[in-house]
């Protein structure tokens, strides 16, 4: 229960953050707007400002998701070398365990024999 809420309150902070950016960013672009097309109420300067965070939105988007699967597919590459490694790490203790389980019964054997 703990946990969901701690997430939970995790992604509204998050969230929250991300509108205040959102909103600097909507106020500088509009400044800049407003000092390329005259007044910011045009219905020209309007529907290229729409345009222009459309465009600068789809492109961010698309960057993201490009680096998000390029990260899925590096973290997918080194689960499978770890799985690699951890195998044969495995193979080579069951043949020191299996060489120290012989020489313990060597020597047991042999002690055993001295007495």
């Amino acid at each position: 229960m703990k946990k969901e809420v701690l997430d939970k309150l995790t992604a509204l902070i998050t969230a929250a953050f991300g509108l205040v950016a959102a909103l600097a960013w909507n106020e500088a672009i509009q400044a800049v707007f407003k000092e390329v097309f005259g007044k910011a109420g045009t219905i020209w300067a309007m529907i290229m400002y729409a345009i222009l965070v459309t465009v600068i939105a789809v492109w961010a988007t698309m960057k993201i998701a490009s680096i998000n699967e390029k990260a899925d597919k590096i973290s997918e590459k080194l689960g499978k070398e770890v799985k690699k490694k951890v195998k044969e790490v495995n193979k080579h203790a069951k043949k020191i365990t299996t060489k120290l389980e012989k020489n313990v019964k060597k020597n047991v054997i042999s002690k055993i024999k001295i007495k």
